[in-house]
């Protein structure tokens, strides 16, 4: 029987529950029902901001793996997702600047 690699292992889990418990962190049921998605887009952000400094072995790349998790979820722990801002849509109220050159008002 052959082992699976960590990229295997990953593909097989759909849920931010089951990346919590793969990584064995513990977590509050709680936090992760109304901030699931929030969760697992910031731990997709954290992988992307540290692609280049992943090791190379999949020991080790499952323990940075575990971390970027972990602070994922405790971002929510601590904070919402309405502060958080993880997806775009958060971004659309925020007030926004548009560039109207003079020449163009004076038309």
């Amino acid at each position: 029987m052959t082992e699976l690699t960590l990229n295997e292992e990953l593909e097989e889990l759909s849920t931010a529950e089951d990346f919590l418990q793969y990584f064995e962190i513990a977590y509050d049921p709680k936090v992760v029902q109304v901030n699931r998605l929030h969760i697992l887009q910031r731990f997709h952000d954290y992988l992307a901001q540290a692609k280049d400094m992943l090791p190379e072995a999949d020991h080790a790349r499952r323990g940075v793996y575990a971390r970027l998790l972990a602070r994922a979820y405790q971002d929510f722990v601590e904070s919402d997702a309405m502060t958080e801002k993880v997806f775009k849509v958060f971004h659309m109220h925020e007030p926004q600047q548009t560039f109207v050159p003079l020449d163009e008002i004076l038309k």
